[in-house]
């Protein structure tokens, strides 16, 4: 089965364009992770074929939607163990990457890839980001902010947003029929100062199940009361 999906993954690796030689950063980065997570429970997949796709390939996804080869500035809210922000980070490693993750032991992990990789220009932020999102020197600061988090996409919004500069961009991946969900997303985003620009579905071979990355552009600026606090908007919507 591993064997099976590490050609799927190198299958996807040369659908998005990525050289092969990639290959060996990532299976370090996989055994270190799996290693860790027999200690720390840093992520629920277990299987090494299933970490290159649904942790790697799913992280690498987001390049469907939005990949300029150039400095940019990114964002990953909420990272757990790296994702999407760090696989994003080895094939772009022109882009400045900061990962915002509130739980310690996830931290150490962070760093100890970060350093093992040699990962340059990656800063590690300990907290949550509806604190951080308040703090002057990350408002607005980003070219690009992505969340691979388990929340509604009106939160995910209200969290986001406040970190995009005006004129960048929010990639939000999600999965399935969004129905109402969309729709509430789309309120919150009209008083986030943020609108859809793309809804991209997802066609990498392993990947192909419904997946969607949900595209948005900050087109003014954030309101400064937003991002609330997280016991606030998940009991209040902006929807």
């Amino acid at each position: 089965m591993s064997e099976d999906l590490l050609s799927v993954f190198q299958a996807g690796l040369e659908q998005l364009g990525l050289p092969q030689q990639l290959e060996e950063a990532f299976l370090l980065y996989r055994q270190e992770l799996l290693d860790w997570n027999t200690r720390f429970n840093l992520t629920a997949i277990k299987d090494p074929g299933e970490v290159l796709i649904k942790h790697f390939l799913d992280s690498l996804s987001l390049l469907q939607a939005y990949d300029q080869q150039k400095d940019i500035r990114l964002l990953d809210i909420g990272t757990g163990p790296g994702f999407p922000g760090l696989p994003l980070k080895i094939v772009r490693p022109e882009w400045r990457v900061t990962l915002i993750e509130a739980t310690g032991k996830k931290i150490t992990f962070l760093q100890h890839i970060v350093d093992i990789l040699q990962l340059k220009n990656v800063k590690i932020i300990h907290g949550r980001a509806e604190d951080i999102a308040h703090q002057r020197n990350y408002r607005g600061a980003f070219d690009l902010v992505t969340a691979r988090a388990v929340s509604s996409l009106s939160a995910l919004l209200e969290c986001s947003a406040p970190f995009c500069r005006v004129g960048g961009a929010i990639v939000l991946p999600k999965k399935g029929e969004m129905g109402e969900e969309l729709a509430q997303g789309k309120q919150a985003a009209s008083l986030l100062g943020t609108r859809l620009t793309a809804d991209v579905p997802v066609t990498l071979k392993g990947l192909d199940d419904g997946r969607r990355l949900l595209c948005w552009e900050q087109y003014k600026v954030c309101p400064l009361q937003y991002p609330r606090s997280w016991a606030v908007l998940t009991r209040n919507p902006l929807a």
